[in-house]
């Protein structure tokens, strides 16, 4: 293991980022576990950054892509692609988008670098509306809308960028507010911006922040922005990469927490619909998806072999109720958890919905942020079999929970298990 670390660190770049001070190597999964190449078994609570949603070897997916790949890997969108067709149909179907279209990427990175690029075409505006706090991927386009500064290294943008209040509800200067009056405050804030600035041409945002923390607004604040929105012609773009597909349990997407407004004009999607694949996508209505005046094609997006997993994976997860499965045991894994955390004074904050879960740590007697907590708490979750995830903005530091949506009650409790051991080792 130590010799594949130091080849990595000598062909790697050194902001490619690895968990552990001693990096493991994960060499196989089964279910909800995975194994390191030194034989260790863990409970996979980050499912590769919310990306295995069903299950790891899936037996429905892993059967789809040898199929698929001893008839056909891959030939480009330049000729006719069954498997995509399909897949954008069913896509269409569940996305609540009417006359929709679908564009297939291989990352979330890519599929929002894609809804950028049609929202300023469509309004004819380089201004971007975006939450504080919030991650859209890694791309150049991506990074200048990132309200995240551990997670953009650059203010050089072709966009100009304006950064909204109410992606955190705990923190900042509406915090002390109930929800109504948050919302409230929100609204009007967005109206004072508006009334400085060119409009826009969209505001995207994530129901749930993701690399944020999994922070989020009260239900219902993006369906208030959207009268403020549509007020100014200005499109709305749910970033649905890490809630979308049945995650957060109550809804299959994000955005219908937010739903009396109805669908937003653009759904980016990737993660898990793949399962592991690499799939990433773009939904619009079709006169925005149709907006543009060149030809394009895409190399790998929308490949035959990633789209047939993609396929089994959405029917298998369709036909088990995994969402259902999520909001069921996510909510027993959510009171485990509070309870736990109740007890301890550095955890400040048990959220989430579903199997979407952040548990924010501070330092005791404070609402400071405490970094060296998380990385020992994720040190000793690991050491103890468990792999999670970690997030937060410049001011938190929250664990990132994310099995699989097939995890067990028992694996639930297991996993609360190792993480209050974890948690407690550290407070």
């Amino acid at each position: 293991m130590n010799d594949l670390y130091a080849r990595h660190r000598r062909v790697l770049p050194d902001w490619l980022a690895l968990y552990y001070d001693d990096p493991i190597e994960i060499s196989h999964g089964e279910g909800r576990y995975v194994w390191d190449s030194a034989g260790r078994r863990y409970l996979d609570f980050f499912g590769g950054i919310l990306t295995t949603l069903t299950a790891h070897a899936l037996p429905e997916v892993t059967k789809a892509v040898s199929e698929q790949a001893a008839r056909i890997i891959h030939s480009s969108t330049l000729y006719l692609n069954r498997p995509m067709v399909e897949l954008a149909e069913r896509v269409a179907q569940v996305s609540g988008i009417p006359d929709a279209r679908v564009f297939f990427t291989t990352s979330g990175t890519e599929a929002n670098d894609t809804a950028l690029l049609l929202a300023t075409t469509y309004r004819r505006s380089n201004t971007l509306l975006a939450m504080r706090n919030s991650y859209h991927g890694r791309s150049f386009s991506a990074i200048g809308i990132t309200g995240n500064r551990a997670w953009s290294p650059t203010s050089l943008s072709p966009l100009q960028t304006l950064y909204v209040h109410g992606g955190v509800r705990t923190r900042g200067p509406f915090a002390h507010l109930d929800d109504r009056a948050f919302i409230d405050a929100c609204v009007a804030d967005l109206k004072d911006l508006l009334g400085h600035t060119r409009p826009p041409a969209a505001l995207i945002a994530e129901p749930v922040q993701g690399v944020g923390g999994f922070t989020s607004p009260p239900d219902g604040l993006y369906a208030a922005f959207r009268q403020v929105l549509r007020d100014h012609g200005i499109l709305w773009i749910a970033d649905e990469v890490q809630t979308g597909w049945g995650r957060t349990g109550d809804h299959f997407w994000g955005w219908q927490a937010h739903a009396r407004s109805g669908p937003p004009d653009i759904v980016t999607f990737a993660k898990g619909i793949g399962n592991g694949m690499s799939v990433g996508g773009v939904i619009a209505r079709a006169e925005i998806m149709n907006c543009l005046d060149a030809q394009s094609i895409s190399t790998f997006g929308g490949t035959q072999v990633t789209m047939a997993a993609a396929l089994a994976n959405l029917a298998y997860l369709l036909e088990h109720d995994l969402q259902g499965n999520a909001r069921r045991v996510g909510g027993l894994l959510i009171e485990r958890l509070r309870a736990v955390g109740a007890q301890l004074p550095g955890v400040r904050e048990v959220r989430g919905r579903g199997l979407m879960i952040g548990v924010e740590l501070v330092r005791p007697g404070t609402d400071e942020a405490d970094p060296q907590a998380l990385a020992a708490v994720l040190e000793a979750a690991r050491e103890g079999g468990l792999l999670i995830g970690k997030g937060g903005g410049h001011d938190t530091s929250a664990l990132r929970i994310t099995p699989p949506l097939s995890l067990t009650v028992a694996e639930a409790e297991e996993g609360a298990a190792l993480l209050e051991h974890a948690l407690r080792s550290t407070y």
